[in-house]
């Protein structure tokens, strides 16, 4: 498609409690255009949306709530704790995903000179190649673990699993053209940001 070779996508990702929301809002503020992974989620999670139907047709109404929608802690006990659950579940949900969001990339693309991607799960899901830029928003695992603890109001034991379950900020680093240090102040985080953006090609 000729529009995607002209156009600039930067995919954006990061970890549990590492500051990407607030990367993302700044980005916003700048006046550039954000497709988020995670609202297209949950929007196609809602009941009648593409994945409401696939989970409902893999699953059965035992995960629904009397009012139809999903019952997510439901899905999340008879999914996470089973490891062939784990990938059944990524592989139905991981294709619909992945058309949607090619379908919202293309259709942005033929409007917005750069604009970016957030998508938490980008290197562990094979996105790379969707990008001319990927930035990684990182943070110590100390520090990540302080702030999901207070964010989410977990123990340290359990701060600590949730931050291990996912693919280390290091190990995601040599795939990041820009590494947003998020271990200082808000307004340190803000600086590196500004100007990052002001490195990129005018938005028109």
């Amino acid at each position: 498609m000729s529009s995607l070779s002209e156009t600039m996508i930067i995919g954006l990702t990061g970890g549990i409690a590492s500051g990407k929301s607030t990367v993302v809002e700044m980005i916003k503020e700048a006046g550039y255009k954000v497709i988020d992974a995670d609202q297209l989620v949950h929007d196609m999670q809602a009941k009648g949306g593409r994945l409401y139907r696939a989970l409902l047709d893999w699953l059965g109404e035992e995960i629904l709530l009397p009012n139809g929608e999903l019952n997510r802690s439901k899905l999340g006990q008879l999914i996470f704790p089973n490891e062939e659950m784990r990938h059944r579940s990524a592989e139905i949900q991981g294709t619909i995903i992945r058309e949607e969001l090619a379908t919202q990339r293309d259709c942005l693309a033929k409007k917005e000179d750069v604009f970016f991607m957030d998508i938490p799960l980008l290197i562990e899901n094979g996105y790379q190649d969707w990008f001319d830029q990927i930035w990684l928003v990182a943070v110590l695992p100390e520090i990540q673990c302080q702030r999901l603890m207070k964010r989410n109001h977990l123990s340290s034991k359990e701060a600590s699993m949730r931050i291990a379950s996912q693919m280390s900020l290091e190990e995601k680093k040599p795939y990041a053209s820009l590494v947003l240090d998020n271990n200082a102040s808000l307004d340190d985080l803000k600086e590196k940001v500004k100007s990052a953006i002001n490195d990129l090609p005018s938005s028109s």
